[in-house]
Protein backbone atom coordinates (compact mmCIF):
# COMPACT_ATOMS: atom_id res chain seq x y z
CA UNK A 1 0.00 0.00 0.00
CA UNK A 2 3.19 2.30 0.38
CA UNK A 3 3.28 3.21 -3.33
CA UNK A 4 -0.88 3.11 -3.87
CA UNK A 5 -1.84 6.16 -6.03
CA UNK A 6 -5.19 7.85 -6.10
CA UNK A 7 -5.36 6.71 -9.90
CA UNK A 8 -4.94 3.18 -8.57
CA UNK A 9 -8.61 2.92 -6.76
CA UNK A 10 -10.74 3.02 -9.95
CA UNK A 11 -11.65 6.55 -9.83
CA UNK A 12 -12.32 8.53 -12.92
CA UNK A 13 -10.53 11.56 -14.70
CA UNK A 14 -13.12 13.90 -13.27
CA UNK A 15 -12.56 13.44 -9.89
CA UNK A 16 -8.71 12.26 -10.08
CA UNK A 17 -7.84 15.62 -11.59
CA UNK A 18 -9.80 17.37 -8.75
CA UNK A 19 -7.90 15.21 -5.90
CA UNK A 20 -4.76 16.36 -8.05
CA UNK A 21 -5.79 20.13 -8.09
CA UNK A 22 -6.01 19.90 -4.10
CA UNK A 23 -2.41 18.43 -4.06
CA UNK A 24 -3.01 14.67 -2.84
CA UNK A 25 -0.41 12.21 -4.14
CA UNK A 26 -1.41 9.10 -2.04
CA UNK A 27 -4.67 8.02 -0.24
CA UNK A 28 -4.62 8.10 3.67
CA UNK A 29 -4.98 4.15 4.81
CA UNK A 30 -8.86 4.94 5.11
CA UNK A 31 -9.30 6.22 2.02
CA UNK A 32 -7.03 2.92 0.34
CA UNK A 33 -9.37 0.76 2.01
CA UNK A 34 -12.78 2.40 1.48
CA UNK A 35 -12.94 3.80 -2.07
CA UNK A 36 -12.39 1.05 -3.82
CA UNK A 37 -15.01 -0.85 -1.75
CA UNK A 38 -17.55 1.55 -2.36
CA UNK A 39 -16.43 1.49 -5.71
CA UNK A 40 -17.25 -2.03 -5.91
CA UNK A 41 -21.09 -1.96 -5.02
CA UNK A 42 -20.67 -2.51 -0.81
CA UNK A 43 -21.96 -0.60 2.20
CA UNK A 44 -19.31 0.06 4.34
CA UNK A 45 -18.97 0.75 8.16
CA UNK A 46 -15.72 2.69 8.40
CA UNK A 47 -13.98 2.90 12.16
CA UNK A 48 -11.44 5.74 12.15
CA UNK A 49 -10.27 8.60 14.16
CA UNK A 50 -11.31 12.58 12.60
CA UNK A 51 -8.11 13.64 11.13
CA UNK A 52 -7.40 10.57 9.11
CA UNK A 53 -8.72 11.95 5.41
CA UNK A 54 -12.34 10.10 5.73
CA UNK A 55 -14.43 12.69 4.11
CA UNK A 56 -12.43 11.88 0.87
CA UNK A 57 -13.06 8.32 1.48
CA UNK A 58 -16.70 8.49 0.90
CA UNK A 59 -16.81 11.62 -1.17
CA UNK A 60 -14.57 10.58 -4.06
CA UNK A 61 -16.52 7.14 -4.39
CA UNK A 62 -20.19 8.68 -4.17
CA UNK A 63 -19.58 11.44 -6.40
CA UNK A 64 -17.93 8.83 -8.93
CA UNK A 65 -20.91 6.40 -8.74
CA UNK A 66 -24.19 8.63 -8.70
CA UNK A 67 -26.23 9.14 -11.62
CA UNK A 68 -26.63 12.95 -13.32
CA UNK A 69 -29.87 12.02 -14.76
CA UNK A 70 -32.18 13.89 -12.77
CA UNK A 71 -32.59 16.71 -10.64
CA UNK A 72 -33.83 14.57 -7.55
CA UNK A 73 -31.57 14.53 -4.45
CA UNK A 74 -29.01 11.47 -5.09
CA UNK A 75 -27.00 11.37 -1.71
CA UNK A 76 -27.91 13.20 1.71
CA UNK A 77 -24.88 13.01 4.35
CA UNK A 78 -25.43 13.51 7.83
CA UNK A 79 -22.56 15.35 10.23
CA UNK A 80 -23.52 16.30 13.91
CA UNK A 81 -22.74 19.79 13.87
CA UNK A 82 -22.81 23.04 11.65
CA UNK A 83 -18.89 23.17 11.43
CA UNK A 84 -18.57 19.53 10.01
CA UNK A 85 -21.36 19.48 7.48
CA UNK A 86 -19.96 23.32 6.14
CA UNK A 87 -16.57 21.20 6.22
CA UNK A 88 -17.67 18.42 4.72
CA UNK A 89 -19.49 20.79 2.02
CA UNK A 90 -16.47 22.72 1.15
CA UNK A 91 -14.24 19.55 0.69
CA UNK A 92 -16.46 17.59 -1.40
CA UNK A 93 -17.20 21.23 -3.59
CA UNK A 94 -13.49 20.95 -4.28
CA UNK A 95 -13.76 17.16 -4.93
CA UNK A 96 -16.65 18.08 -7.54
CA UNK A 97 -15.28 20.68 -9.45
CA UNK A 98 -15.14 19.14 -12.56
CA UNK A 99 -18.24 17.46 -12.56
CA UNK A 100 -21.76 19.00 -13.01
CA UNK A 101 -23.09 17.77 -9.68
CA UNK A 102 -24.68 20.32 -7.50
CA UNK A 103 -24.11 20.35 -3.39
CA UNK A 104 -26.18 21.96 -0.39
CA UNK A 105 -25.01 22.14 2.96
CA UNK A 106 -28.46 22.73 5.43
CA UNK A 107 -28.43 23.47 9.30
CA UNK A 108 -29.95 25.36 11.45
CA UNK A 109 -28.92 28.80 12.05
CA UNK A 110 -29.19 29.48 7.97
CA UNK A 111 -32.51 30.76 6.68
CA UNK A 112 -34.25 27.21 6.04
CA UNK A 113 -36.36 28.92 3.00
CA UNK A 114 -33.07 29.71 1.25
CA UNK A 115 -32.37 25.99 1.45
CA UNK A 116 -35.72 25.02 0.23
CA UNK A 117 -35.73 27.67 -2.96
CA UNK A 118 -32.06 25.90 -3.27
CA UNK A 119 -33.92 22.25 -3.34
CA UNK A 120 -36.22 23.03 -5.57
CA UNK A 121 -33.79 24.34 -8.32
CA UNK A 122 -32.24 20.71 -7.84
CA UNK A 123 -29.46 19.34 -5.92
CA UNK A 124 -27.90 16.09 -5.83
CA UNK A 125 -25.89 15.56 -2.80
CA UNK A 126 -27.45 17.32 0.11
CA UNK A 127 -24.84 17.53 3.34
CA UNK A 128 -26.91 18.55 6.62
CA UNK A 129 -27.31 18.09 10.71
CA UNK A 130 -29.83 15.67 11.46
CA UNK A 131 -32.41 17.96 13.06
CA UNK A 132 -32.44 20.17 9.75
CA UNK A 133 -32.72 17.39 7.30
CA UNK A 134 -35.33 16.14 9.42
CA UNK A 135 -37.14 19.29 9.63
CA UNK A 136 -36.94 19.85 5.52
CA UNK A 137 -38.28 16.08 5.30
CA UNK A 138 -41.30 17.39 7.30
CA UNK A 139 -42.30 19.84 5.33
CA UNK A 140 -41.78 17.80 2.49
CA UNK A 141 -39.10 20.21 1.12
CA UNK A 142 -36.63 17.14 0.63
CA UNK A 143 -37.63 13.32 -0.76
CA UNK A 144 -35.37 11.10 -0.64
CA UNK A 145 -36.85 8.34 -1.77
CA UNK A 146 -34.84 7.87 -4.94
CA UNK A 147 -31.56 8.42 -3.12
CA UNK A 148 -28.09 6.24 -4.46
CA UNK A 149 -25.81 7.01 -1.49
CA UNK A 150 -26.75 7.82 2.73
CA UNK A 151 -23.72 8.31 4.99
CA UNK A 152 -23.14 9.14 8.46
CA UNK A 153 -20.46 10.62 9.17
CA UNK A 154 -19.44 10.70 12.70
CA UNK A 155 -22.41 8.56 13.71
CA UNK A 156 -21.22 8.19 17.55
CA UNK A 157 -21.27 11.91 18.05
CA UNK A 158 -25.03 12.37 15.98
CA UNK A 159 -26.20 10.00 18.64
CA UNK A 160 -24.26 11.11 21.54
CA UNK A 161 -26.06 15.02 20.28
CA UNK A 162 -29.12 13.13 20.71
CA UNK A 163 -29.89 12.78 17.31
CA UNK A 164 -30.93 8.61 17.67
CA UNK A 165 -34.43 9.25 16.53
CA UNK A 166 -34.15 11.60 14.13
CA UNK A 167 -31.54 9.45 12.22
CA UNK A 168 -33.64 6.43 12.54
CA UNK A 169 -36.32 8.60 10.99
CA UNK A 170 -34.23 9.92 8.30
CA UNK A 171 -33.38 6.29 7.50
CA UNK A 172 -36.86 4.83 7.44
CA UNK A 173 -37.40 8.22 4.70
CA UNK A 174 -35.06 6.42 2.49
CA UNK A 175 -34.94 3.66 -0.33
CA UNK A 176 -34.27 0.50 0.59
CA UNK A 177 -31.96 0.01 -2.63
CA UNK A 178 -29.71 2.49 -1.32
CA UNK A 179 -25.89 2.03 -0.71
CA UNK A 180 -24.95 3.31 4.03
CA UNK A 181 -21.88 4.73 4.11
CA UNK A 182 -21.33 4.40 8.14
CA UNK A 183 -18.19 6.19 9.80
CA UNK A 184 -17.63 6.25 13.41
CA UNK A 185 -14.71 6.88 15.69
CA UNK A 186 -16.47 4.28 18.24
CA UNK A 187 -18.47 1.31 17.88
CA UNK A 188 -21.52 1.58 20.52
CA UNK A 189 -23.82 -0.96 21.08
CA UNK A 190 -26.88 1.87 19.01
CA UNK A 191 -24.33 1.93 16.23
CA UNK A 192 -24.11 -1.57 15.58
CA UNK A 193 -27.82 -1.75 15.89
CA UNK A 194 -28.70 0.87 13.23
CA UNK A 195 -26.35 -0.94 10.99
CA UNK A 196 -27.58 -4.17 11.60
CA UNK A 197 -30.91 -2.98 10.94
CA UNK A 198 -30.42 -0.38 8.22
CA UNK A 199 -27.29 -1.45 6.09
CA UNK A 200 -26.83 -4.67 3.64
CA UNK A 201 -26.16 -7.74 5.26
CA UNK A 202 -22.70 -8.29 2.80
CA UNK A 203 -20.85 -4.82 4.17
CA UNK A 204 -18.04 -4.78 4.69
CA UNK A 205 -16.11 -3.00 7.82
CA UNK A 206 -13.04 -1.21 7.56
CA UNK A 207 -11.30 -0.54 10.55
CA UNK A 208 -8.17 2.03 11.14
CA UNK A 209 -5.62 1.69 13.40
CA UNK A 210 -5.16 5.09 16.07
CA UNK A 211 -1.56 5.80 15.48
CA UNK A 212 0.28 8.32 17.97
CA UNK A 213 -1.23 11.38 17.29
CA UNK A 214 1.49 13.27 19.75
CA UNK A 215 5.56 14.32 19.07
CA UNK A 216 6.00 15.78 22.61
CA UNK A 217 10.05 16.06 21.62
CA UNK A 218 9.06 18.69 18.40
CA UNK A 219 8.34 22.72 19.49
CA UNK A 220 5.66 23.21 16.63
CA UNK A 221 4.70 27.14 15.64
CA UNK A 222 2.99 28.38 12.49
CA UNK A 223 3.09 31.61 10.52
CA UNK A 224 0.55 33.23 9.24
CA UNK A 225 1.01 34.20 5.92
CA UNK A 226 -0.58 34.77 2.62
CA UNK A 227 -0.09 32.99 -0.41
CA UNK A 228 1.92 35.51 -2.63
CA UNK A 229 4.24 35.96 0.46
CA UNK A 230 4.57 32.57 1.12
CA UNK A 231 7.99 31.87 -0.42
CA UNK A 232 9.41 35.22 0.64
CA UNK A 233 8.16 34.24 4.58
CA UNK A 234 10.32 30.85 3.99
CA UNK A 235 13.62 32.83 2.70
CA UNK A 236 13.34 35.57 6.03
CA UNK A 237 12.97 32.35 8.34
CA UNK A 238 15.51 30.38 6.96
CA UNK A 239 18.20 33.49 6.74
CA UNK A 240 17.12 34.10 10.90
CA UNK A 241 17.30 31.15 11.91
CA UNK A 242 19.54 29.52 10.12
CA UNK A 243 18.53 25.64 10.20
CA UNK A 244 21.87 22.89 10.03
CA UNK A 245 19.02 21.04 8.37
CA UNK A 246 15.84 20.56 7.20
CA UNK A 247 12.60 18.72 5.24
CA UNK A 248 10.70 20.85 3.87
CA UNK A 249 7.21 19.62 2.91
CA UNK A 250 5.11 20.55 -0.29
CA UNK A 251 2.01 19.44 -1.76
CA UNK A 252 2.38 18.38 -4.79
CA UNK A 253 5.50 17.31 -7.26
CA UNK A 254 4.78 20.62 -9.24
CA UNK A 255 5.45 22.40 -5.95
CA UNK A 256 8.50 20.46 -4.88
CA UNK A 257 10.02 21.62 -8.47
CA UNK A 258 9.13 25.07 -8.00
CA UNK A 259 10.40 25.56 -4.50
CA UNK A 260 13.49 23.89 -5.53
CA UNK A 261 14.25 25.91 -8.17
CA UNK A 262 12.99 29.30 -6.14
CA UNK A 263 15.37 28.42 -3.61
CA UNK A 264 18.50 27.85 -5.69
CA UNK A 265 17.97 31.75 -7.19
CA UNK A 266 18.27 32.86 -3.90
CA UNK A 267 21.52 30.95 -2.69
CA UNK A 268 19.51 28.51 -0.66
CA UNK A 269 21.51 24.82 -1.39
CA UNK A 270 18.38 22.48 -1.87
CA UNK A 271 17.50 19.11 -3.40
CA UNK A 272 13.84 17.77 -4.64
CA UNK A 273 12.61 14.29 -3.84
CA UNK A 274 8.89 13.33 -5.26
CA UNK A 275 7.84 9.96 -6.85
CA UNK A 276 8.72 11.18 -10.48
CA UNK A 277 12.32 10.81 -9.94
CA UNK A 278 13.90 7.46 -9.85
CA UNK A 279 15.15 5.83 -6.96
CA UNK A 280 18.69 6.27 -7.73
CA UNK A 281 18.27 10.11 -7.91
CA UNK A 282 16.15 9.70 -4.65
CA UNK A 283 18.48 7.53 -2.88
CA UNK A 284 21.68 10.23 -4.14
CA UNK A 285 19.69 12.98 -3.26
CA UNK A 286 19.17 11.36 0.52
CA UNK A 287 22.71 10.66 1.02
CA UNK A 288 24.05 13.58 0.00
CA UNK A 289 20.82 15.36 3.09
CA UNK A 290 22.34 12.38 5.50
CA UNK A 291 26.15 13.74 4.51
CA UNK A 292 25.16 17.49 5.18
CA UNK A 293 26.08 18.46 1.78
CA UNK A 294 22.88 19.64 0.93
CA UNK A 295 21.00 21.31 4.05
CA UNK A 296 17.15 21.70 2.82
CA UNK A 297 15.43 18.56 1.56
CA UNK A 298 12.30 19.35 -0.42
CA UNK A 299 9.51 17.05 -0.58
CA UNK A 300 6.11 15.52 -0.94
CA UNK A 301 4.87 13.26 1.45
CA UNK A 302 5.36 9.58 -0.63
CA UNK A 303 8.57 10.86 -0.87
CA UNK A 304 9.58 11.22 2.82
CA UNK A 305 7.83 7.79 3.67
CA UNK A 306 10.95 5.92 5.49
CA UNK A 307 13.30 8.71 5.77
CA UNK A 308 14.92 8.72 9.10
CA UNK A 309 17.85 10.96 9.14
CA UNK A 310 19.45 11.77 12.43
CA UNK A 311 20.06 15.77 13.50
CA UNK A 312 17.21 16.68 11.06
CA UNK A 313 16.78 20.09 13.24
CA UNK A 314 13.72 21.52 11.53
CA UNK A 315 10.57 20.41 9.69
CA UNK A 316 8.69 23.23 7.38
CA UNK A 317 5.25 22.74 6.32
CA UNK A 318 5.62 25.13 3.29
CA UNK A 319 2.20 23.52 2.36
CA UNK A 320 -0.91 22.33 5.05
CA UNK A 321 -1.22 18.58 4.70
CA UNK A 322 -4.37 17.08 4.05
CA UNK A 323 -4.83 15.54 7.34
CA UNK A 324 -3.69 15.39 10.87
CA UNK A 325 -2.06 11.84 10.55
CA UNK A 326 0.23 13.27 7.74
CA UNK A 327 0.88 16.20 10.01
CA UNK A 328 2.04 14.13 12.77
CA UNK A 329 3.88 12.40 10.34
CA UNK A 330 5.65 15.17 8.75
CA UNK A 331 7.14 16.49 11.77
CA UNK A 332 7.89 13.29 13.62
CA UNK A 333 10.57 13.28 11.06
CA UNK A 334 12.25 16.10 13.64
CA UNK A 335 13.27 15.77 17.46
CA UNK A 336 14.49 11.99 17.28
CA UNK A 337 16.81 10.18 19.71
CA UNK A 338 15.57 12.67 22.58
CA UNK A 339 16.93 15.56 20.92
CA UNK A 340 14.44 18.41 20.58
CA UNK A 341 13.29 18.84 17.13
CA UNK A 342 11.28 22.48 15.82
CA UNK A 343 8.32 22.38 13.17
CA UNK A 344 7.05 25.17 11.38
CA UNK A 345 3.70 25.36 9.71
CA UNK A 346 3.05 27.89 6.88
CA UNK A 347 -0.59 28.65 7.35
CA UNK A 348 -2.71 31.04 4.48
CA UNK A 349 -6.05 32.71 6.43
CA UNK A 350 -8.31 30.02 4.63
CA UNK A 351 -6.20 27.30 6.22
CA UNK A 352 -6.93 28.34 10.09
CA UNK A 353 -10.01 26.38 10.42
CA UNK A 354 -7.68 23.31 9.40
CA UNK A 355 -5.15 24.13 11.30
CA UNK A 356 -7.19 24.56 14.60
CA UNK A 357 -8.21 20.87 13.76
CA UNK A 358 -4.98 19.31 13.29
CA UNK A 359 -3.93 21.12 16.48
CA UNK A 360 -7.50 19.73 18.60
CA UNK A 361 -6.61 15.78 17.31
CA UNK A 362 -2.99 15.80 17.35
CA UNK A 363 -3.48 17.24 21.53
CA UNK A 364 -0.46 19.96 20.27
CA UNK A 365 0.02 22.89 21.36
CA UNK A 366 0.91 25.06 17.99
CA UNK A 367 2.40 28.70 18.89
CA UNK A 368 1.83 31.38 16.93
CA UNK A 369 5.06 32.60 16.02
CA UNK A 370 5.72 36.23 14.04
CA UNK A 371 7.59 36.29 10.54
CA UNK A 372 11.27 38.03 11.18
CA UNK A 373 11.14 42.05 9.69
CA UNK A 374 13.59 42.94 7.40
CA UNK A 375 15.75 44.48 10.09
CA UNK A 376 16.25 40.99 11.88
CA UNK A 377 16.92 39.18 8.27
CA UNK A 378 19.78 42.18 7.94
CA UNK A 379 21.01 41.52 11.08
CA UNK A 380 21.57 37.79 10.88
CA UNK A 381 23.19 38.22 7.53
CA UNK A 382 25.36 40.69 9.22
CA UNK A 383 26.11 38.20 12.14
CA UNK A 384 27.11 35.52 9.43
CA UNK A 385 29.78 37.83 8.12
CA UNK A 386 30.89 38.81 11.12
CA UNK A 387 31.84 35.42 12.20
CA UNK A 388 33.48 34.76 8.80
CA UNK A 389 35.77 37.90 9.50
CA UNK A 390 36.44 36.29 12.98
CA UNK A 391 37.07 33.08 11.86
CA UNK A 392 39.62 34.96 8.94
CA UNK A 393 41.36 36.83 11.67
CA UNK A 394 42.04 34.02 13.53
CA UNK A 395 43.94 32.01 11.03
CA UNK A 396 46.23 34.38 11.10
CA UNK A 397 46.59 34.04 6.52
CA UNK A 398 45.65 38.13 5.98
CA UNK A 399 49.74 39.32 6.22
CA UNK A 400 49.87 39.77 2.71
CA UNK A 401 47.23 42.88 2.49
CA UNK A 402 48.72 44.42 4.94
CA UNK A 403 50.97 46.77 3.37
CA UNK A 404 47.46 47.43 1.11
CA UNK A 405 45.51 48.58 4.33
CA UNK A 406 48.23 50.64 5.42
CA UNK A 407 48.41 52.43 2.04
CA UNK A 408 44.51 52.57 1.95
CA UNK A 409 44.78 54.23 5.27
CA UNK A 410 46.65 57.18 4.44
CA UNK A 411 44.39 58.37 2.09
CA UNK A 412 40.47 57.34 3.37
CA UNK A 413 39.10 56.94 6.62
CA UNK A 414 39.56 52.81 7.41
CA UNK A 415 36.06 52.68 8.09
CA UNK A 416 34.79 53.87 5.00
CA UNK A 417 36.89 51.35 3.45
CA UNK A 418 36.16 48.76 5.42
CA UNK A 419 32.90 49.19 4.70
CA UNK A 420 33.08 49.39 0.86
CA UNK A 421 34.98 46.13 0.83
CA UNK A 422 32.63 44.46 2.87
CA UNK A 423 29.93 45.96 0.75
CA UNK A 424 31.75 44.35 -2.47
CA UNK A 425 32.15 41.41 -1.14
CA UNK A 426 28.70 40.73 0.71
CA UNK A 427 26.09 43.24 -0.95
CA UNK A 428 24.69 39.62 -2.80
CA UNK A 429 24.43 37.95 0.49
CA UNK A 430 22.13 41.16 2.10
CA UNK A 431 20.44 41.56 -1.07
CA UNK A 432 16.63 40.61 -0.46
CA UNK A 433 13.10 40.75 -1.52
CA UNK A 434 11.36 43.37 0.91
CA UNK A 435 7.83 42.81 2.08
CA UNK A 436 7.44 43.21 6.01
CA UNK A 437 3.59 42.17 5.32
CA UNK A 438 2.60 45.01 7.69
CA UNK A 439 -0.88 45.89 7.50
CA UNK A 440 -1.13 49.21 6.27
CA UNK A 441 1.01 48.26 3.45
CA UNK A 442 -0.92 45.11 2.69
CA UNK A 443 -4.36 47.51 2.54
CA UNK A 444 -2.99 49.17 -0.51
CA UNK A 445 -3.72 49.11 -4.26
CA UNK A 446 0.02 48.58 -6.10
CA UNK A 447 1.30 48.91 -9.13
CA UNK A 448 4.28 47.37 -10.36
CA UNK A 449 7.63 49.23 -11.16
CA UNK A 450 10.26 48.16 -13.67
CA UNK A 451 13.50 49.93 -13.03
CA UNK A 452 16.85 49.07 -14.97
CA UNK A 453 19.31 49.01 -11.88
CA UNK A 454 19.80 45.31 -10.51
CA UNK A 455 22.12 43.11 -8.42
CA UNK A 456 25.23 43.38 -10.19
CA UNK A 457 24.80 47.40 -9.86
CA UNK A 458 25.05 46.79 -6.23
CA UNK A 459 21.44 47.33 -5.55
CA UNK A 460 19.76 46.75 -2.47
CA UNK A 461 16.42 47.09 -0.86
CA UNK A 462 17.64 49.19 2.08
CA UNK A 463 19.60 51.13 -0.94
CA UNK A 464 16.60 51.69 -2.99
CA UNK A 465 14.27 52.18 0.22
CA UNK A 466 16.12 55.24 0.91
CA UNK A 467 16.85 56.44 -2.75
CA UNK A 468 12.85 56.16 -2.49
CA UNK A 469 12.28 58.15 0.32
CA UNK A 470 15.03 60.70 -0.10
CA UNK A 471 13.63 61.39 -3.72
CA UNK A 472 9.88 61.14 -3.93
CA UNK A 473 9.00 60.88 -0.25
CA UNK A 474 8.12 57.39 -0.41
CA UNK A 475 8.16 55.61 2.73
CA UNK A 476 8.50 51.67 3.15
CA UNK A 477 4.87 51.46 4.18
CA UNK A 478 4.00 52.31 0.64
CA UNK A 479 6.21 49.64 -0.90
CA UNK A 480 5.81 46.13 -1.07
CA UNK A 481 7.29 43.48 -2.83
CA UNK A 482 10.76 44.29 -4.24
CA UNK A 483 12.51 41.72 -6.46
CA UNK A 484 15.88 42.40 -7.62
CA UNK A 485 17.20 40.33 -10.48
CA UNK A 486 21.12 40.56 -11.87
CA UNK A 487 20.78 44.11 -14.32
CA UNK A 488 16.84 44.91 -13.05
CA UNK A 489 14.57 44.95 -9.91
CA UNK A 490 10.69 45.36 -10.20
CA UNK A 491 9.21 47.31 -7.03
CA UNK A 492 5.38 46.92 -6.04
CA UNK A 493 4.69 50.66 -5.28
CA UNK A 494 1.09 52.18 -3.96
CA UNK A 495 -0.76 53.00 -6.70
CA UNK A 496 -1.68 56.91 -5.53
CA UNK A 497 2.13 57.26 -5.24
CA UNK A 498 3.22 56.03 -8.83
CA UNK A 499 2.76 59.86 -10.25
CA UNK A 500 5.19 61.04 -7.72
CA UNK A 501 8.29 58.79 -8.76
CA UNK A 502 8.05 59.45 -12.08
CA UNK A 503 7.94 62.98 -11.75
CA UNK A 504 11.02 62.86 -8.99
CA UNK A 505 13.46 59.86 -10.20
CA UNK A 506 13.20 59.42 -13.67
CA UNK A 507 16.63 60.06 -14.95
CA UNK A 508 18.07 60.45 -12.08
CA UNK A 509 20.76 58.31 -10.38
CA UNK A 510 21.05 55.09 -8.65
CA UNK A 511 24.26 52.77 -8.00
CA UNK A 512 25.77 55.11 -10.68
CA UNK A 513 23.49 54.29 -13.41
CA UNK A 514 21.06 56.54 -15.10
CA UNK A 515 17.74 55.27 -13.96
CA UNK A 516 14.75 54.48 -16.32
CA UNK A 517 11.71 53.65 -14.71
CA UNK A 518 8.53 51.74 -16.73
CA UNK A 519 5.38 50.27 -15.23
CA UNK A 520 5.14 46.80 -15.59
CA UNK A 521 2.04 45.37 -14.11
CA UNK A 522 -0.41 45.59 -11.28
CA UNK A 523 0.84 43.74 -8.70
CA UNK A 524 -1.81 40.87 -7.94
Amino acid sequence: MENLKFNNLGLNEDILKAIEDMGFETPSKIQAEVIPIVLQGFDVIGQAQTGTGKTLAFGAPVLNSISNESKKVKSIILAPTRELAIQVYKELTTVAKYTKFKLLPVYGGDSIDRQIKSLKKGIDIVIGTPGRVQDLINRKALNLSHIEFLVLDEADEMLNMGFVDDIENILKSCNEDRRTLLFSATMPSEIKKIAKKYMKKDAKHVAIAQNSMTVSSVEQFYYEVKQKNKFESLCKVLSVDEPTRAIIFCKTKKGVDELVSSMKEKGFSAEGMHGDMTQSHRLNTLNRFKERTIPFLVATDVAARGIDVKDTSHVINYDLPQDTESYVHRIGRTGRANKKGTAYTFVTPKEFSSLKRIQKISKSKINKRQLPTMDDVLKAKFDSILNEVEQTLSKDNYNTFIPLVKDLESKFDLTNVTAALMSMLYNDEISYDYDDDNTESNSLDYTRIFLNVGRKDRLNPKILLEFLDNNANINKSQVGSIDILDKFAFVDIATDRVGDLMDNCIDKTLCRRKLNIEVAKKSK
